[in-house]
């Protein structure tokens, strides 16, 4: 009887810790649904304003706040979209109690592309009269860059300015798995696809080196290029900071060579952007991105035609392998919510924004799919972030029209598939294995053997022949022949520049041009922007995206900076079977 007082007693505490969980998870997620919908106008609260800017965290295309972010403990970054920070740019210059805007750099992490874009935003903002202040303790390469083109540029009399130059690091594999007893069988088509390199080499191939030396020095003289313009400094002249070590100069090296404005405490770099805005009082009055994305726009004439916005962000795979990913995700999803934009008869144009190193060459076949069926009703036209490679450019290629950033990577037209074989690992731990089977092929790809020579020709076959379909896709998107677009793929990565040089792109600009393009081939001149969401059903929508985004905090937050390599890990386990993706790191500032 005791005993089951003690089991009757377990089990009700058990009952009450459950359901007090089920209560709290419910208490989160109702509070992130009603932020979701919290969409209502916000006003700058006074006249004399200045819109601060706060460059802290990774820049994503799009992002949507986590309401668990609590559960990190302030460890972790919160994203910061960029299409939030143009509309907030934009009703900053619109707003005349908006005077100014005051960069406060931190650090920032995003792609060449991105900054360009938000840079471009801040030099137009300057076109109507108003200011813009940068003030940092320290500057990273990439949120100097963005403050490169402030009127003003204050640092901390202790900081830095951190210009260095690219770099891109590989790693390689192929000595670990030989240690742990795997080898990687290979196949691919493509002399510069180099994605496969870390499993069949210890070091960059000559054909790799070239194409990553390539595109650095081509999105590097266009950072020179524009930090010298905005500071009224030659090329040579950041060339020469960055390779005499100057960025780790005395702060006032930074001033002589006329990088900085001068130097100062954060506190005089606000009385100064005080005085500039005509503020009296002892605390400089500012708004946030928070407010200004959210501040009510100047009422348009009413239109039922639309533009729709479509956001590609993220590697591309199957929805069932995404459980570390987040949002940031291409799945076969999209191409569910190209055939929704079709299908809707108000819309009349899509701006596709994609933003992706590839991935799955079975889902990009899908998205392909839809996008080629759009563009048969109304004009679908691409615009490129900072990558579009790969899987990225093949569900980019049957657009109407295509616009990349100078500084997008893209390209990468190659297939590569990668198959393990364990016998060595087998063979350390001690374990053997045998086969039973009906016919020739019902143990292919076991891993515990190497591949028969007859395995391996059909698995590279199997590759050309997937290569070829992208040589066709490609080719029909392009106006090209397969020969051409084969001279310009084998896996090349290029840079938009070096893309529009080569027909890969029609155009360079970013997504506002890439909207003016989309009413032209639709015969627009009045029309609304709207920025599409999941096709899925409330329910699906948002309680289903806010338990991921709890189970990705409460994921990061157990176990810290360990969660990188457990991604990376992930990432291999999903790089098997046949790809189109880059492997490697994209370039960031």
């Amino acid at each position: 009887m005791k005993q089951f007082f003690k089991m009757m007693f377990a089990s009700a505490l058990g009952g009450l810790v459950a359901i007090g969980a089920v209560i709290l998870i419910g208490t989160f997620v109702l509070v992130g649904i009603v932020a979701a919908f919290d969409s209502s106008p916000e006003y700058v609260p006074s006249s004399g304003a200045v819109f601060k800017l706060s460059l802290n965290g990774p820049l994503y295309e799009t992002a949507e706040e986590n309401p668990f972010d609590f559960l990190s403990f302030g460890e972790m970054v919160s994203p910061i979209a960029i299409k939030d920070i143009l509309k907030a740019i934009r009703a900053a210059k619109e707003n005349d109690r908006i005077k100014g805007i005051y960069l406060e750099a931190g650090a920032l992490q995003g792609g060449t592309a991105s900054l360009d874009i938000i840079r471009r935003a801040l030099a137009d903002f300057k076109t109507g009269g108003k200011f813009v202040v940068a003030y940092g303790d320290n500057y990273t390469q990439g949120s100097y860059y963005l403050c490169s083109v402030a009127d003003k540029i204050f640092l901390n009399p202790l900081g830095i300015v951190d210009i260095h130059g690219l770099v891109s690091e590989t790693v390689f594999y192929k000595g670990l798995l030989r240690k742990v007893g795997v080898e990687m069988e290979v196949f691919k088509v493509g002399t510069y696809k180099g994605a496969v390199e870390p499993f069949l080499l210890d070091k960059l191939s000559d054909e790799n080196r070239e194409q990553i030396a390539s595109y650095q020095q081509g999105i590097w003289s266009n950072i020179v290029e524009a930090i010298a313009h905005s500071r009224n400094l030659a090329p040579d002249d950041v060339q020469a900071f960055a390779n005499r070590g100057h960025f780790v100069s005395p702060a006032e090296k930074t001033v002589e060579l006329g990088f900085v404005d001068e130097l100062k405490y954060k506190p005089e770099a606000e009385e100064y952007v005080k005085e500039l805005a005509g503020q009296t009082g002892d605390k400089l009055k500012t708004a946030g991105l928070g407010k200004m994305k959210n501040i009510k726009e100047a009422p348009r004439k009413p239109s039922a035609e639309r533009i729709a916005i479509l956001y590609a962000e993220g590697e591309i795979m199957t929805a069932s392998l995404s459980s570390l990913y987040g949002s940031q995700l291409i799945t076969e999803k999209m191409a569910g919510e190209i055939a929704s934009l079709r299908k809707d008869e108000n819309v009349k144009a899509v701006v596709f924004r994609v933003n992706s190193p590839g991935g799955s060459g079975y889902v990009s076949e899908q998205i392909w799919r839809e996008v080629a069926e759009l563009k048969k009703v109304k004009p679908i036209v691409v615009s490129m972030g900072n990558v579009a490679a790969s899987g990225g450019y093949y569900i980019s290629c049957a657009a109407s029209r295509i616009i990349a950033e100078a500084n997008t990577l893209t390209g990468s037209i190659g297939v590569f598939g990668t198959i393990p074989n364990a016998t060595g690992l087998y063979e350390k731990l001690d374990v053997t294995t045998e086969i039973v089977k009906t016919n020739t092929y019902g143990d292919f790809l076991d891993a515990s053997r190497p591949l028969r020579s007859d395995e391996k020709a059909l698995m590279q076959n199997y590759v050309e022949h997937m290569y070829d379909v992208f040589l066709t896709r490609c080719a029909e998107g392009r106006g090209k022949t397969k020969e051409e677009i084969d001279a310009i793929g084998q896996g090349r990565v290029w840079t938009g520049e070096q893309a529009l040089e080569r027909g890969l792109v029609d155009a360079l600009g970013g997504l506002d041009e890439a909207v003016a393009a989309a009413a032209e081939l639709a015969g627009l001149t009045d029309y609304r922007l709207t920025h599409t969401s999941s096709s899925n059903d409330f329910f699906q929508t948002i309680l289903g995206k806010h338990l991921e985004d709890l189970k990705l905090s409460l994921v990061k937050n157990a176990i810290g900076e360990e969660y990188k390599y457990l991604k990376a890990l992930n990432d291999l386990k999903h790089h098997t079977g046949v790809q189109m993706r880059l492997l490697y790191d994209i370039p960031s500032l």
